[in-house]
């Protein structure tokens, strides 16, 4: 017979009350008191009803993650790192992919509003005032998106693109495409802007093509633009366009890097294994997912992640709700996709560096 909470409580020596809140509200129960029930209940088997708890609660420990594309290798780490938070506090994750699809992603937060405490909601197509409404119906976080009111963690795309820009002028590159991303999409916004300012202070011209899907085919597809417009070298929305540009780039007989240098955004898995390895602008996606599950379970005084960049401040917290907002820093790693441009300074020393500037985070691989 299987045990149960009273089994546990008379073993323990407390009352049932305490088992509930062992498990229910653990932040309230002594530390010394929470370790004696928890090993009682696993040398007893006891394992808590949830359903029973959540009647009791009003809590599921169930959250829910919705992303844009599950097949992009950019979300598997920050679903990974979420769950694995997420467990640590005895939550469970439901993912759900959107397929890049702005009323799929509406349909999926208000049906998953009454089985889950919260939804992660991961670079989102909808406009900010439907992600406003949904956040009416269940508690969100937003991660690749900045909403004001709401709790986001942000990845700093924008000093990444500018980092990538400034590395490419050092290499003496002066006519820079931009291979934009989706419609709809915070993230292929704010790398645009960030892209054009630091071309305008670098003296290069930026061409921006796009929108384009986010994936290999996408970049594929740009690639007879990318020798229209006469670039030495391409900034892409992310890793898999960039592939998929080097993929036709090489098709076409087009050299990398001696004709054309090009940079991705993400570093995921695959960049490292292209030929050449692709130059990229690294995200730190599992401390996004870890931070995103912190803050959305900050009401049970959980840690609000600390990994953002100086002067990131934390916004109020009532009840379930909180306004924090996390910005973690990203870093331009070169390999081999990036190489002298026609405008290279006299110094030959300069291209073997080429830095983005004293103050910006790379490394040379």
């Amino acid at each position: 017979m299987p045990a149960t909470i009273r089994d546990v409580a008379r073993a323990s020596g407390v009352h049932i009350s305490t088992v509930s809140r062992t498990f229910s509200a653990p932040h309230l129960v002594n530390p010394e008191t929470r370790s004696r029930v928890l090993a009682t209940a696993e040398s007893l088997g006891y394992r808590p009803n949830r359903a029973a708890r959540a009647l009791i609660t009003g809590r599921t420990h169930n959250v829910g993650l919705i992303v844009a594309d599950i097949a992009n290798p950019f979300f598997p780490p920050l679903i990974k790192a979420a769950e694995s938070q997420a467990r640590q506090r005895d939550y469970h994750i439901f993912v759900a992919d959107t397929n890049e699809d702005a009323t799929a992603e509406e349909e999926l937060v208000l049906a998953m509003a009454k089985q889950v405490d919260g939804v992660l909601l991961c670079s989102p197509r909808m406009s900010n005032s439907l992600i406003e409404q949904c956040s009416r119906e269940v508690p969100l976080v937003v991660i690749n998106r900045l909403v004001t009111g709401l709790p986001s963690v942000v990845m700093d795309v924008g000093q990444g693109a500018r980092d990538a820009i400034e590395h490419l002028a050092g290499l003496g590159h002066r006519e820079i495409a931009l291979l934009g991303g989706p419609r709809g999409s915070w993230t292929s916004r704010e790398i645009r802007r960030s892209a054009l300012l630091a071309a305008r202070a670098a003296g290069a011209d930026l061409t921006v093509l796009g929108p384009n899907p986010p994936t290999e085919d996408g970049g594929a597809a740009a690639a007879d633009q990318v020798r229209r417009v006469g670039c030495t070298a391409v900034l892409a929305y992310n890793d898999l366009m960039a592939i998929g540009l080097l993929d036709e780039l090489d098709s076409l007989g087009v050299r990398v890097p001696e004709e054309i240098s090009v940079v991705g955004i993400d570093d995921i898995a695959p960049s490292r294994r292209t030929r050449p390895k692709l130059t990229t602008v690294a995200t730190p996606t599992a401390a996004a997912g870890r931070a995103a599950v912190d803050m959305l379970l900050q009401h049970d005084n959980a840690p609000v992640a600390r990994t953002a960049r100086p002067g990131v401040g934390v916004g109020a917290v009532d009840g379930r709700r909180t306004t924090a907002q996390v910005t973690l820093q990203t870093e331009l790693v070169i390999r081999d996709s990036t190489g002298p441009g026609p405008h290279l300074p006299a110094d030959p020393g300069y291209a073997a560096t080429a830095a983005p500037g004293p103050v910006a985070s790379y490394v040379k691989e």
